[in-house]
């Protein structure tokens, strides 16, 4: 690949980047496939840049067992859902009038849910606590 190229692909990766980790705190704004898009990115252009969001405090454990095993903690589980549904519905019910935007809320809600609830379920909690992807990826495995 050129070196344009490659800049082109970093650069796609890191907005990815910024972009999962706006959506840690925004629940309509995914983080998972927005770290999914920026590994892609990065293993195609930049091994250093691939190894740092792998090998990342906040995002890495998170990101390698949804790679590596296709799995959540179940405690990043029911954190995701309920910061979903309270963000989603205090969204709808305060700030919302338009119906329409109500059930697209409701929709992408329902949505993103059956999306977590189908991926299989890791352990339990991680040492450390702390939500969803700031885990330190220690778990009992099951």
């Amino acid at each position: 690949m050129s070196r344009s190229g490659r800049w082109v692909l970093v650069g796609l990766g890191s907005l990815c980047v910024a972009l999962g980790a706006v959506g840690v705190f925004v629940p309509v704004l995914p983080t998972t496939p927005f770290l999914l898009l920026a590994a892609f990115f990065y293993a195609r252009s930049s091994a250093r840049c691939h190894r740092w969001l792998l090998g990342n405090r906040a995002f890495g454990p998170y990101l390698r067992r949804y790679l590596e095993d296709r799995a959540m903690l179940r405690r990043d589980k029911v954190l995701t859902l309920v910061f979903l549904w309270g963000a989603l519905g205090t969204t709808a019910g305060f700030a919302v009038s338009a119906l329409w935007v109500r059930l697209l809320l409701a929709a992408v809600a329902v949505g993103v849910s059956l999306h977590v609830l189908s991926i299989r379920s890791q352990g339990g909690a991680a040492a450390g606590g702390g939500p969803g992807p700031r885990d330190d990826g220690a778990s009992s495995g099951s």
